[in-house]
């Protein structure tokens, strides 16, 4: 079925579904060519903590970016008034299936008819939660990995996607400082975070196995890569227990892939060390966000 490009995109809004860690940095960057962002999300506190980000964030994004100029943000604990008349809507809540399965059941029925679905999500295809979906051809995975400073997307069809709507994003999003890269077939994990996994894997079974050290394994990253932080460091800003959700979700696709690294992590989101979030990970942090 062929899809309705929206139009008018210039003032209309962009809605986010989720004011966590991710959700509140995709609404950053759609708020850097002045338009309006709403953001949804029925957590005062995530609410709050989202508000302190962008007045703290959208002025210097929005002048690194190409015409950029800060927008507008509105945060709403109200689904209707967040999809009202949005062109996109990007879903950014936890990796759960049971929840994006109802959440797109939701979008499909409140949003605009010309809207866009996009998810958001780090390990599932969107071809996993479209049954309560009435109009597949307008959803697609759009995953991005931590804006403002890794600024790459996936794009990913949910199988139905209308191709239009691939070449409206590629086009539209890099006026926003963010560049999609489209995956031309399924693949859980996309295009980077298929390469990503991996590597976690490897280093988390490096620990597993007694071999190392997160600290070591990190201090050779950086040494060797040329880069400011290494695979742990990075695993505790990402969330212990997101990072365990997404090995789970590939271990079940795989199951010949090594339990160690499941096992590593498990003991960690036990004892509640989840990261940066709660202070204690791989590294002690000293102010959770």
């Amino acid at each position: 079925m062929a899809f309705t490009l929206p139009t008018d995109i210039e003032n209309r809004p962009v809605a986010v579904i989720g004011a966590g860690t991710l959700g509140r940095r995709i609404a950053l960057m759609f708020t850097t060519q002045g338009g309006l962002v709403r953001i949804f999300d029925k957590s005062p506190k995530a609410g709050d903590a989202a508000r302190a980000y962008l007045d703290e964030n959208m002025a210097p994004v929005a002048a690194r970016t190409e015409g950029g100029k800060p927008g507008r943000v509105v945060i709403t604990d109200d689904m209707p008034d967040a999809l009202a008349d949005a062109w996109l809507v990007v879903e950014a809540v936890p990796e759960r299936l049971d929840l994006k399965k109802e959440i797109f059941g939701e979008l499909d029925r409140e949003a605009a008819p010309d809207a866009i679905l996009a998810s958001n999500s780090s390990s599932y295809a969107t071809s996993e939660f479209i049954d309560r979906v009435q109009h597949p051809e307008r959803v697609l995975n759009m995953h991005f990995y931590m804006p403002p400073v890794q600024n790459a997307i996936d794009i990913m069809s949910d199988g139905h996607t209308d191709p239009a709507i691939m070449d409206l994003l590629k086009a539209r999003l890099p006026r926003y400082g963010v560049h999609p890269f489209e995956a031309h077939k399924e693949s859980t994990g996309f295009i980077f975070n298929r390469i990503w996994a991996a590597i976690k894997r490897e280093a988390l079974s490096v620990v597993a196995e007694g071999v190392s050290t997160p600290q070591d394994v990190d201090e050779m990253w950086k040494i060797n890569m040329g880069t400011p932080a290494g695979p742990f460091r990075m695993m505790d800003q990402v969330g212990l227990d997101v990072v365990l959700d997404i090995e789970n979700h590939y271990a079940a696709e795989n199951p010949a892939l090594p339990a160690g690294p499941r096992e590593l992590l498990k003991k960690y989101v036990d004892a509640g060390h989840l990261g940066v979030k709660t202070g204690q990970g791989f590294y002690t942090h000293d102010t959770p966000s």
